[in-house]
C-alpha cells in the first residue's frame, strides 16, 4: 500500500483581486496601485514639542508603522513642522482642521502629504486652486478626509445624518475641485465609527472613483471595542480588494495601533506573516496547562524574526492536525508531546521537555530562513482556537 504524505497542504494566498486605484507617493511609501497595503498611525504628543513628537515617531517606527500623522492645530504646531518632517524616519502627514493657511505651511514645511477636512475648514472650497498650485508645486498629496462628526452642514441638510451617501458625495465634491485644477494626487477617507456604515460609504466610494483609499473607523473606542471594529470593517473591505493604507483608531497608545494594524494585514496575507502562536483555547479534553505552554513558548521565541508558525494543542483531537498546518508544532496528551516540523512528526518528548524541544527545533528552522534569506520582521503573536 502506497503511503500518503500529511505534510503541509498548500493554502491560498489571497482572498480577492485588488481594487485598480491610481498610485501616489506619500514621501518614500507608494500608496495604491499595486503597492502593499501600509499601516499609519497618529501622534498624540503636542506637535510643537519636537523632542516629544520625534521620540513617539521613533517608537511607532519600530512598531512597524509606514505613515504617521501629525496634529496641526497652531502656529507652533506649524512652525514645528520643518523640523519634524526632516527628522522624522518616516513619511509625516500634517493634519489640518479649521486653519487653511496651516495648509500651505505643512506643504512649505516639507511634509509628505497633507491631510484635510472640508467640512470644518473655513471657506476651504475658495481655497482650492491656490492649494492645489501649492501641492502640485511641491509635489505633495493631498488626502481628502471626510469624517461623520465633521460632516459640511448642507449635506447634513440634504442627507438628514452621516449616511454613505453623505460621506461620499462630500469626498468627491472636494475631488472634483481640485481636478478642475488639473491636480489628482489625492487619496481619500470617508470615516464613520459605525462599522456597517462605514463599509458601506468605502464600497460606493470605490465604484465611483480610482483614488486609493485610506481606511478608518473613528473613534472606534478602546482598545478591545476598537480593536474588533476596525478588524471587522477593515477585514470586510480588504477580502474584497479594497483599502490602500490603514489607520486603527484606539482609545490607546499609538504604538497598540500599529500592532493591530500589521496584524490585521497579516490575517489576510496582506503581509508577511511574523512570528504566529496558534495554541488551542483548552478544554475538558486538554491533558497539558495549553495556557502556560503557550505563553512559556511565546516567551522563548521572543525576538525571532522570521516569519514562524508554531502551533501549540493540548489534546489529540485538533491537536495533530493543527500541528500538522505548521512550520512547527506540539500534539501534546498523555504526559508526552509529539513533535512536527514542517508537517511531519520528527519524534515524541515527556511533556516536561516540550518547551525545550520547540524553542531548539524553532532555533533550527530560524536558522535555515535566515541563511535562505526569507524576510524577516519584528515578531508578533496571534491566538487561535
Amino acid at each position: 500500500m502506497t503511503a500518503i504524505s500529511l505534510g503541509m497542504p498548500d493554502v491560498p494566498t489571497k482572498l480577492a483581486e485588488r481594487r485598480k486605484s491610481r498610485q501616489i507617493q506619500v514621501g518614500t511609501v507608494a500608496v495604491g496601485g499595486d503597492a502593499p497595503v501600509s499601516v499609519q498611525s497618529m501622534t498624540t504628543t503636542r506637535t510643537s514639542d519636537i523632542g516629544a513628537t520625534l521620540q513617539q515617531i521613533a517608537e511607532l517606527t519600530a512598531s512597524g508603522c509606514q505613515i504617521v500623522r501629525v496634529a496641526c492645530p497652531t502656529q507652533d504646531d506649524a512652525d514645528a513642522l520643518p523640523v519634524i518632517a526632516r527628522k522624522s524616519q518616516i513619511p509625516v502627514i500634517a493634519d489640518i482642521h479649521f486653519q487653511p493657511k496651516y495648509v500651505f505651511a505643512a506643504i512649505e514645511a516639507g511634509c509628505a502629504a497633507v491631510r484635510v477636512n472640508p467640512g470644518n475648514i473655513k471657506q476651504f472650497d475658495d481655497k482650492v486652486k491656490e492649494i492645489a498650485k501649492a501641492a502640485k508645486d511641491h509635489g505633495t498629496p493631498i488626502r481628502i478626509g471626510v469624517n461623520a462628526g465633521s460632516l459640511d452642514r448642507r449635506l447634513l441638510q440634504k442627507y438628514g445624518k452621516a449616511t454613505p451617501e453623505a460621506l461620499v458625495e462630500s469626498a468627491l465634491w472636494e475631488a472634483s475641485l481640485f481636478e478642475e485644477h488639473d491636480f489628482r494626487d489625492i487619496k481619500i477617507s470617508v470615516k464613520h465609527n459605525d462599522p456597517v456604515v462605514m463599509v458601506n460609504a468605502y464600497r460606493l466610494l470605490a465604484e465611483k472613483c480610482d483614488y486609493p483609499l485610506h481606511l478608518g473607523v473613528t473613534e472606534a473606542g478602546p482598545a478591545f471595542q476598537g480593536t474588533i471594529k476596525s478588524a471587522v470593517a477593515f477585514g470586510a473591505l480588504l477580502s474584497e480588494g479594497i483599502g490602500d493604507t490603514i489607520r486603527v483608531s484606539l482609545s490607546a497608545p499609538p504604538v497598540e495601533e500599529i500592532k493591530v494594524g500589521n496584524q490585521i494585514l497579516e490575517s489576510l496575507n496582506l503581509k508577511p506573516r511574523r512570528l504566529e502562536i496558534v495554541s488551542c483555547p483548552s478544554c475538558g479534553r486538554a491533558q497539558v496547562d495549553v495556557y502556560k505552554l503557550a505563553e512559556e513558548v511565546t516567551a522563548g521565541l521572543d525576538g525571532m524574526e522570521v516569519p514562524l508558525r508554531v502551533a501549540v494543542m493540548g489534546c489529540v483531537v485538533n491537536g495533530p492536525g493543527e500541528a500538522r498546518e505548521a512550520d512547527l508544532g506540539v500534539a501534546s496528551g498523555n504526559g508526552k508531546g509529539q513533535i512536527f516540523v514542517k508537517g511531519e512528526v520528527i519524534k515524541t518528548v515527556p511533556e516536561s521537555k516540550i518547551v525545550e524541544t520547540l524553542i531548539e527545533e524553532a532555533m533550527k528552522i530560524a536558522e535555515q530562513m535566515e541563511k535562505d534569506g526569507v524576510a524577516s520582521g519584528e515578531p508578533s503573536v496571534a491566538v487561535a482556537g
